[in-house]
């Protein structure tokens, strides 16, 4: 017998579960998540108050800390987007991050040809092939799942190393290696394919505001658009939309290629936007972290840029807060592991209920 079943209570599913039950369940749930973050700064020996407000200033303290964490959550936002969009459809696309190499790489590859042309032509050269290399990379995953039954979370995995190791030949003395260099990346990209800086002494490039459009334009697909009904019953029930008459192969291939595309774009940001030139160390985890944004967004567009944005504050007011209290900024990704967990649990909290019983 139960511990619940003692107490003369059973544990229910609610056939619909009220937006106060899901705010309180979740803000339960963030103050269980404050309370160990807080037991695991005392454990390295630092004041959990102290840290905190470390974490905080480092994020946001000063106006080039704010533009700084907005730097570091736009890759979070494309990837974010490009999960949620394939999760939308209930399709597990665990491929962003070698889709945000194949956008980086296609989009070089792309830009070196026209190398010392005008910004006018070198942008938007960039911005397609991004757009373009992340698409096909995600559209073989959907190619596989519709003609040969692959599933989408194998293929898109295996993808993920095999686009890595692709990008590892190509700068390893390979013909995208620098020229005299001792490190895996390109040279530096042509000025002229460098996307314009917002504000003058920071780094918050034309990226951040490209990631709000597709934003924007996501949410429309998914709200406004037959394709997003689409999406959206596919999410449902895919079975039932292709009795209906819809052609599943279809939907499934449009989902990841816009999945792709998106998730392109993050590398594009990364490589034009921050670093200006391609390595592979700079291009790694977005695609990961990604899910995790996606998910605390709830799949939807502007929960994905709020979520972004937490990410990127902690990303950067980690290294602020190892300066100030002496905490190990790798602490920060115990810290998100511990969020996601405490957000999921507290979600399915809210979908069941206590009933008391008569014996």
């Amino acid at each position: 017998m139960t511990l619940t079943e003692r107490l003369g209570l059973r544990l229910e599913p609610r056939a619909e579960a009220k937006t106060l039950d899901r705010v309180l369940a979740l803000a339960s749930a963030l103050m269980a998540a404050l309370i160990l973050c807080g037991l695991l700064f005392m454990a390295v020996g630092v004041n959990p108050l102290s840290a905190l407000g470390a974490l905080l200033q480092g994020a946001f303290g000063t106006w080039r800390a704010a533009t700084e964490t907005l730097v570091k959550a736009t890759p979070l936002i494309f990837t974010g987007l490009a999960t949620a969009v394939a999760f939308r459809a209930r399709l597990w696309n665990i491929g962003a991050e070698g889709q945000v190499f194949a956008g980086a790489m296609f989009a070089y590859w792309c830009q070196s040809a026209i190398a010392g042309t005008s910004p006018f032509l070198q942008l938007p050269v960039v911005m397609g092939g991004a757009l373009v290399g992340g698409g096909l990379y995600a559209g073989l995953a959907a190619i596989l799942k519709t003609r040969f039954r692959v599933d989408e979370v194998i293929s898109t995995v295996m993808l993920n190393y095999i686009i890595v190791y692709a990008l590892s030949l190509l700068l390893l003395k390979g013909p995208w290696s620098e020229a005299g260099g001792f490190f895996e990346q390109t040279a530096k990209i042509d000025p002229a394919s460098q996307l314009p800086i917002l504000f003058d002494k920071t780094r918050l490039h034309l990226g951040f505001l490209v990631a709000l459009v597709a934003a924007a334009l996501v949410w429309l697909l998914v709200k406004r658009t037959p394709m997003g009904f689409e999406i959206r019953a596919a999410g449902s029930n895919l079975r039932a939309l292709e009795v209906q008459g819809t052609n599943k192969a279809r939907v499934i291939l449009m989902v990841m290629l816009i999945s792709g595309a998106l998730a392109g774009l993050a590398g594009m940001s990364e490589v034009y936007g921050v670093h200006y030139r391609v390595k592979a160390g700079a291009l790694a985890t977005y695609g990961y972290t990604g899910i995790i944004v996606a998910i605390l967004g709830q799949l939807n567009p502007w929960g994905v840029v709020i979520a972004a944005i937490l990410f990127g504050a902690l990303v950067n007011g980690a290294t602020f807060m190892q300066i100030k209290t002496g905490v190990p900024s790798a602490l920060i990704y115990a810290i998100e592991a511990i969020i996601l967990l405490f957000y999921l649990a507290g979600w399915a909290a809210s979908s069941f209920r206590l009933r008391r019983v008569r014996a």
